[in-house]
């Protein structure tokens, strides 16, 4: 498959889990107010973004191997599974299409009269966050840690589920589940990052509070995806 090729198909599949996960929890999370039986929450959240893993891995996972995410792609490749040559610009490609997804996004929720952003609020427009910006007011030291270990195990998961003697075809299934259960565990802390290109999507809309925390959704999960990709390259190398 030709670069460009994989290059559109990551900022296709981006674009999708930044519309999808993001779209979730900006359009209906807390549709009609809180406790309206007809927002998803927390638990609604955290599977929309599951299932634009999930359908995303299985639209675009056989032209570009389904990244959607630079720490998986750095992680991919500490792991001996991607090529370094390919990495910038799946990163690239990977950020281009997440705030393509935020434009849109944004231009969606516009078309409510009412909708407005503050940008000093916790989980603004689906933005990460720690400290006040935090939906439980977590310290940077949590959030820091959340992101590195729950990537991490993302990284695990995926090389897992992906791993030659693997059960074929399953892959995209185990994968979105493992990303829905790290949004239910991590909701609350950070609003669930494990994902620079999805940060940065929402956070140049957010405001400068939002970007001004941006670093730690890049380093934490960057980190998380080298000790992931790193654990399991060692863990899952068989002796010849």
């Amino acid at each position: 498959m030709s670069l460009t090729k994989k290059l559109a198909a990551e900022f296709l599949g981006t674009f999708w889990l930044v519309l999808g996960g993001c779209g979730s929890a900006v359009l209906a999370a807390h549709f009609g107010g809180d406790g309206n039986p007809l927002g998803i929450g927390f638990l609604g959240v955290a599977l929309a973004f599951g299932l634009t893993v999930l359908t995303g891995a299985y639209a675009f996972g056989h032209i570009s191997g389904g990244h959607f995410n630079p720490a998986v792609s750095v992680g991919l490749w500490a792991g001996g599974r991607f090529s370094a040559k390919e990495l910038l610009p799946y990163v690239v490609a990977q950020v281009a299409g997440g705030i393509a997804a935020g434009f849109i996004l944004w231009q969606i929720a516009s078309g409510q009269p009412a909708f407005a952003v503050d940008p000093n609020a916790a989980g603004a427009f689906a933005s990460n966050g720690y400290g006040a910006m935090s939906p439980g007011g977590y310290s940077v030291a949590a959030a820091f840690l959340t992101e590195v270990v729950l990537t991490a195990f993302f990284l695990i998961v995926i090389m897992g589920a992906t791993h030659g003697r693997a059960p074929a075809g399953f892959a995209p299934i185990a994968i979105g589940l493992a990303l829905t259960l790290i949004h239910l565990i991590s909701i609350p802390v950070t609003n669930t990052s494990v994902n620079p290109a999805r940060s940065t999507a929402v956070a140049v809309f957010a405001g400068p509070a939002a970007i001004g925390q941006l670093w730690l959704f890049w380093l934490a999960p960057v980190l998380g995806g080298l000790i992931g990709g790193m654990l399991y390259g060692w863990l899952g190398r068989e002796r010849t």
